[in-house]
């Protein structure tokens, strides 16, 4: 694992990139999932990512594994990287903006 200065960087930058509540990214993962015929139980709505975020958002910093570590310092490159893509059609902006909010970042959140 990383040592206490890393960690705590990566737990500040990671809870700046990830802008939605638990509740929040929980809903969202259900809803993305949803079709017209049925809801998905909300522990298997989202990604295998979405959920790992979602898992490490109910989590105190000291009880991270190394695994979420790596999840985090994924989200956190994958956010930034992201939100640093300007001037994009309506459509291809609602789709960026969608994948996001599966890693917990609402870009039109404030």
């Amino acid at each position: 694992m990383t040592d206490a200065l890393e960690l705590d960087a990566l737990w500040e930058d990671f809870h700046r990139v990830v802008n939605m509540t638990s509740a929040e990214l929980a809903a969202w993962l259900r809803v993305r999932d949803a079709d017209e015929n049925a809801e998905p139980l909300p522990e298997t709505a989202g990604s295998p990512t979405g959920q790992h975020v979602l898992a490490i958002l109910q989590k105190r910093r000291t009880d991270l594994t190394d695994d979420d570590v790596r999840v985090m310092y994924k989200v956190v490159d994958t956010v930034t990287e992201q939100v640093d893509v300007e001037n994009e059609p309506e459509a291809v902006e609602t789709r960026r903006r969608h994948r996001l909010m599966t890693l917990g970042h609402d870009p039109l959140k404030p």
